[in-house]
């Protein structure tokens, strides 16, 4: 098996040795785990081919309203 060394900021490290502590039977296991579930969760499948923007400028413009017209009372905002 290849080693691998890493060098960690102290908080960092400290996190990780709680959830060693924690969660698994052992450190190597803890580096395993981890890093499998981060190459996994670095590698998903993009489904939506759509341009970025896209989405969140057409909700931006649904969320809009005219303030021109007679916006209403604040009494008619109450619940």
């Amino acid at each position: 098996m290849p080693v691998v060394e890493v060098s960690l900021p102290d908080e960092l490290l400290s996190e990780f040795e709680h959830l060693v502590d924690e969660e698994f039977v052992t450190e190597e296991q803890a580096v395993e785990e981890l890093i499998s579930m981060g190459i996994d969760a670095y590698n998903v499948d993009v489904v939506d081919d759509s341009p970025p923007g896209d989405d969140f400028m057409e909700g931006a413009e649904n969320n809009l309203f005219d303030t021109a017209d007679d916006p209403g009372n604040i009494e008619d905002d109450r619940l």
